[in-house]
């Protein structure tokens, strides 16, 4: 697990654990706090501190820096079955409380974030409030999250490459999964592989982020992590008005890999609804092609996208323009239970569900599986 946090001053990079509140049995260090600037903006001091080994499904008492507040998380489990929750384009409206209200109302071992995080937009103090907002809930179970369009504030000549914020202060495993960049990453929870992927860095064929994704599904074994999930930020399939299309080009680059790899699931985030699609693949039903979840309904600023098209596309099962959560719940090696939950609904009320087989277990599906890296 690794801990971040940001301190007014610099101080120590340690964090000190153990399995009993208050005695820390356990401490480790990480590299000397950093800072970024931003226009007249200087940041904190920001740490990361990586500490383990841990056990699974074990709760973990801590502190940061070698004093102040006790934290607690838990670790998540090593085997089936896992949960997690879902939600993208949080932000900090009073609809962002709500649904973290919700995520936090029942117990998960992970959340996963598909893009927009803190909604700053270059306004860098809103990267703070944003921490301090989810705090309650990052501080007790991992948050994995991937970039979306509202993390790139890039500004032309002085600051050309984007996601300064974002990189400084959300760490991804991306080195440990030999990934070139924290815009894409990967890692394995319980016996789910899951793949965090880049909608807003280069995606093609001859890019860094296509070779990596190709050697990452080549050493994947579906013996050991049954399910494969994807996040990426821009939805490829998508019947709302807004942002129609936004997705097609990196669709058109990486969904054939995807496909092949038998990836079971793909969220995405973007548009302030919620949308679940049949298996589909190329624009078509198919039943060895991944489900895919548009889920960008955590609560932003901009409001609700309300309009969908009419009719309705034949492979879209299920759209909504509510903001909300999701909960994905692996029982075992061959089945899931996917649900929506409204944030004007208490959480034992379910707005759409689905089970899910994973396509691992299909042998209909196995038989004419290949390589992603072989070209069709």
């Amino acid at each position: 697990m690794r801990v971040s946090w940001i301190t007014e001053e610099k101080s120590r990079s340690v964090v000190e654990y153990g399995k009993v509140p208050g005695k820390y049995s356990a401490a480790a260090s990480g590299e000397e706090s950093t800072s970024y600037h931003y226009f007249f903006y200087t940041s904190g001091e920001i740490h990361h501190v990586k500490i383990g080994p841990l056990e699974p499904s074990t709760t973990y008492y801590y502190r940061c820096g070698g004093g102040g507040t006790e934290f607690s998380f838990r670790t998540p489990p090593s085997a089936f079955p896992v949960e997690f929750a879902v939600a993208g384009d949080l932000g900090q409206t009073e609809w962002t409380e709500s649904t973290l209200a919700h995520v936090g109302g029942s117990d998960y071992d992970m959340f996963l974030l598909p893009g927009d995080l803190s909604y700053a937009d270059m306004q860098q103090p809103l990267w703070d409030s944003f921490g301090r907002l989810v705090e309650p809930l990052a501080s007790a179970r991992p948050w994995m999250v991937t970039q979306g369009n509202h993390e790139i504030e890039m500004f032309p000549i002085i600051y050309p490459q984007g996601f300064k914020a974002y990189n400084a202060r959300w760490l991804m495993p991306y080195q440990e999964s030999n990934s070139q960049s924290n815009l894409y990453y990967s890692f394995d929870i319980a016996g789910a592989h899951i793949l965090m992927l880049g909608s807003y860095t280069d995606f093609d064929a001859d890019s860094d982020q296509y070779a990596w994704l190709l050697a990452d599904l080549a050493a994947v074994n579906r013996s050991k992590t049954p399910w494969v999930f994807a996040l990426i930020h821009a939805p490829w399939y998508n019947t709302n008005a807004a942002h129609k299309g936004e997705g097609e080009s990196m669709r058109i680059a990486m969904e054939n890999i995807l496909y092949k790899a038998r990836v079971d699931v793909i969220f995405a985030g973007h548009v302030h609804a919620y949308e679940r699609f049949t298996r589909v693949y190329d624009n078509k039903a198919d039943q060895c092609g991944p489900v895919h979840i548009t889920i960008g309904d955590g609560g932003n600023r901009e409001g609700l996208a309300m309009t969908f098209e009419s009719p309705s596309r034949s492979i879209s099962m299920y759209r909504e323009p509510s903001f909300g959560h999701g909960r994905l719940r692996v029982l075992n090696d061959t089945h899931a239970h996917w649900s929506w939950h409204r944030n004007n609904e208490t959480n034992s009320v379910t707005a759409d569900e689905i089970w899910l087989e994973s396509l691992s277990s299909y042998t209909h599906c196995n038989h004419d599986v290949t390589s992603p890296n072989d070209e069709l």
